[in-house]
């Protein structure tokens, strides 16, 4: 391709090219949560410590929802990479019109469900009567703006797949900056607190939107996105929800459980959830160096996979592992560290912040686990390995931290001891998916030999 942002990862030194593409990737992660970060800042400054449990309390039910479309996304940068490394152009067109077409259909679709849901899922989540109509409002105009995330979710899957990670950094700059000002102007000017950050989230996700489809509009006359191409290619639809199902199925994994645990938290009041609220938001600084390189093992797999070079995906996966430990280990001892600080960002009142604090020490401490979690995940989803994948998440990820919560908690109820079974289950569930990817590695080896 002569696309400058395109990136061939199955020639040329390893490291160099991990690095280069894992750093936007980075970038954009730790741009979109400080963003996200701003929502909670704004309105735990500005307004009240209710409002921040209203928009933060959302997280986890929102990805509870949309998760399966989010893991359908990755079955689209699998088939992208797969094609792009094997040069099948063709295909990979039909992916790329394919993909964004099911991004709009299915970001309509999921908003006007989640719209109308929204407050039963909050109530069955126990949220406090407080917080109730507050989070009830965030969430529905969020789901109003789907069409536009979805298109950025999609969108930016595609330009990952072909190893473009540098203009979806510089696209986020443009919306997150219009984000902070919107949310600034909003909840500061003419005191719209929750709604507020509700739709300079919605404009910002538009902008986005606009801009990624503009990227994917400009690449090669071949396979370049045109509206009047965009269409559900039967055979490739097929193949995006036989991959990209089971990835949704184990991030909703993550997802139910996450739900159980916030309405074990609501359950501490109003003062826990928004001290809950504020480190999950540092929490998912830490997560840019998981899910930056779960992204990078996954694209890099997928095109080595579909190049067949398969030595290369086993070196891929160990740098990955490697960058994800360090990067994960260093910032999440340097938050403890500098809990006091952080913290104090969000929010300054001290029972808030001591809850934030007992999270802290029981997450963040063993991250890398995480890390190696997500590093083995993309690059079993990368060589087309999502269905056994998810069934090791199922019961050691979901089934873990339910079985922690319905049967151990309640022997020794306190805030941080809720939070022992992240770490936990994260070790159990990499030190399982370690194995079966050199399982998996060693199998496609013998069958290309064979072949």
């Amino acid at each position: 391709m002569a696309d400058k942002h395109i990136m061939n990862m199955c020639e040329g030194g390893l490291f160099g090219k991990i690095i280069l593409f894992a750093l936007p990737l980075c970038g954009t992660f730790l741009l979109q949560l400080m963003f996200n970060a701003a929502d909670l800042i704004v309105v735990g400054r500005f307004a009240s410590h209710q409002a921040l449990a209203a928009v933060g309390s959302t997280g986890s039910v929102l990805m509870l929802m949309l998760n399966l479309l989010f893991g359908i996304s990755a079955g689209t940068s699998v088939l992208a990479a797969n094609f792009f490394g094997a040069k099948d152009r063709q295909n990979l067109c039909k992916t790329i019109h394919t993909s964004m077409l099911f991004s709009l259909v299915s970001g309509v679709v999921f908003g006007v469900i989640g719209f109308y849901v929204a407050r039963f899922l909050l109530k069955l989540m126990a949220t406090p009567d407080d917080v109730l109509d507050g989070a009830t409002l965030y969430m529905q105009i969020i789901f109003l703006g789907l069409p536009f995330r979805m298109t950025n979710v999609f969108g930016n899957s595609l330009l990952r797949s072909l190893g473009d990670t540098k203009r979806p950094l510089i696209y986020l700059v443009y919306a997150g900056l219009a984000n902070v000002a919107l949310n600034l102007l909003m909840v500061v000017k003419f005191h719209k607190a929750v709604e507020g950050v509700a739709w300079a989230t919605v404009v910002s996700e538009l902008i986005s939107a606009v801009l990624v489809w503009e990227a994917l509009a400009h690449l090669d006359d071949d396979i370049a996105l045109r509206f009047r191409k965009l269409a559900l290619h039967g055979k490739t639809m097929i193949k995006l929800l036989k991959i990209g199902i089971p990835a949704g199925i184990q991030g909703s994994c993550y997802s139910l459980s996450n739900v159980v645990i916030q309405s074990t938290v609501n359950s501490f009041g109003s003062l826990a959830m928004a001290g809950n609220a504020a480190t999950v938001s540092l929490e998912g600084i830490i997560y840019t160096g998981s899910g930056s390189f779960y992204h990078t093992a996954l694209s890099f797999a997928g095109q080595n996979y579909g190049a067949k070079k398969y030595d290369r995906i086993v070196r891929s996966v160990a740098l990955c592992l490697m960058l994800s430990g360090l990067i994960t280990t260093v910032l999440g001892w340097t938050f403890i560290f500098f809990r006091q600080q952080l913290l104090s960002i969000y929010v300054t009142d001290p029972e808030v912040l001591e809850y934030g604090y007992e999270r802290m020490k029981v997450s963040f401490v063993l991250y890398a686990f995480m890390g190696f979690l997500d590093v083995f995940s993309g690059g079993l989803r990368g060589v087309g390995r999502s269905v056994v994948n998810t069934a090791i998440t199922m019961v050691c990820v979901c089934g873990l931290r339910l079985l922690w919560i319905f049967w151990i908690l309640p022997k020794h109820r306190t805030f941080p001891f809720l939070f022992v079974s992240y770490p936990l289950s994260w070790g159990i569930t990499a030190a399982i998916m370690g194995v079966y990817f050199f399982l998996v590695i060693r199998k496609i080896k013998a069958e290309a030999a064979v072949s």
